[in-house]
């Protein structure tokens, strides 16, 4: 890379994208032997398996028994989109946005369901402050943002008397963070982000008030076939254990209940919580001992656990974008670190994927490539 001596240490696994993220420790492609190919998702054999991946979402996640759990097509995406499609309109709405994907959820609201949305942005690394924020109206909103590297700290802020819902994009965050029911009326994620599942497959989790706007409420506009969660005013309650909406990967299905299961043997939560912390917390410490590399999140208790954003800071800088791309290239090249460079709407800088699959020490590792990367291409301007 340059005449600096390079460290000794490599990361085993350089797989720090995120999404789709790294897969889960020892992955190979034998534990999705019992994955049942060539047989219809209908057959017994595999709705058994979609019912079992909605069953371990419930217990892993400490979803209340009354929430309904669905699968989806269309990853984190379908399933916001269709949450939203199906959901809004019946009240006031109010959009909160502090990275792309949640100023994307603003854009669809507005210009395609036409409503005339309240909106709320907070710059990259801030978080809007909730106590701006109606919930007498409908909010949207990520919970982690996945571009920005800022989360929600805890849900103190959203009021247990709401009248309106909260529709929560919770990609990065399920798995990874402790997300609190009570205040979640929609979440939505998809396989790839925190447990390193295979793409195009989303999750909805309803509570029983998101239930009763489905029943009560019928939207304005025409919803595709593949949207519709409703049958005559009564949801498809088939679509909640296990009769997909349309076919599934079964090799899709069987790699998600490898990584729960996996999820299961380390603690399940709480040992996901505390890897996805332990991950993060030393980028943290690697940024108070080297100021010139600092998170984009603007103070410590709304930093991701998960996607980890960054920022470099130094005067002999000229150009950060081009800096923060030479920086990845490097460390790329190097075969270190794959797929770091911060998101293209994003500020300029880089970010490291600490979510529960990567291991501590890989992160670790990582560390002292970023300092050689930086330091070689400050040398080399």
């Amino acid at each position: 890379m340059s005449d600096l001596p390079m460290p000794a240490v490599r990361p085993a696994n350089p797989r720090f994208s995120s999404g789709p993220c790294a897969k889960i420790p020892q992955y190979s492609l034998e534990m999705l032997s019992d994955a049942p190919i060539g047989r219809s998702h209908r057959a017994a054999v595999g709705k058994a398996k979609l019912r079992e991946a909605i069953d371990l979402t419930r217990q892993i996640l400490g979803v209340p028994y009354d929430y309904r759990i669905a699968i989806v097509p269309g990853s984190d995406t379908g399933a916001v989109e269709m949450a939203m499609w199906n959901l809004l309109g019946a009240r006031p709405v109010e959009m909160l946005a502090w990275e792309s994907f949640g100023e994307g959820w603003l854009t669809d609201v507005v210009k395609q369901l036409k409503l005339q949305a309240r909106v709320k942005i907070a710059p990259y690394g801030e978080i809007v402050e909730l106590a701006t924020v109606d919930f007498d109206s409908d909010v949207v909103f990520t919970w982690n943002g996945t571009t920005s590297g800022a989360r929600l700290p805890n849900g103190d802020g959203i009021p247990a008397n709401r009248a309106g819902l909260t529709i929560c994009d919770a990609t990065s965050a399920a798995f990874a963070m402790d997300l609190p029911w009570d205040k979640l009326d929609v979440t939505t994620f998809s396989w790839q982000k925190v447990l390193g599942g295979e793409g195009a497959h989303g999750m909805l989790i309803l509570s029983p008030r998101a239930a009763a706007r489905l029943e009560s409420y019928t939207p304005a506009w025409p919803l595709p076939k593949i949207f519709r969660l409703t049958s005559e005013g009564k949801l498809i309650e088939g679509i909640f254990v296990g009769e997909t909406i349309n076919t599934p990967s079964m090799l899709a299905v069987e790699d998600y209940l490898v990584s729960m299961k996996w999820a299961q043997s380390i603690g399940g939560m709480a040992g996901l919580v505390a890897r996805a912390r332990a991950n993060a917390q030393v980028v943290w410490d690697f940024c108070a001992q080297n100021p010139w590399l600092q998170n984009l999140a603007a103070t410590p208790d709304i930093a991701s656990t998960t996607s980890v954003c960054l920022k470099f800071n130094d005067s002999r800088i000229n150009d950060g974008e081009a800096f923060a791309k030479a920086v990845a290239k490097r460390l790329e090249k190097a075969g270190v670190a794959y797929d770091i460079g911060a998101y293209r709407d994003a500020p300029a800088g880089l970010r490291i994927w600490c979510g529960s699959t990567v291991e501590t020490a890989d992160v670790a590792a990582l560390m002292p490539w970023i300092a050689h990367a930086f330091h070689s291409e400050i040398a080399a301007q």
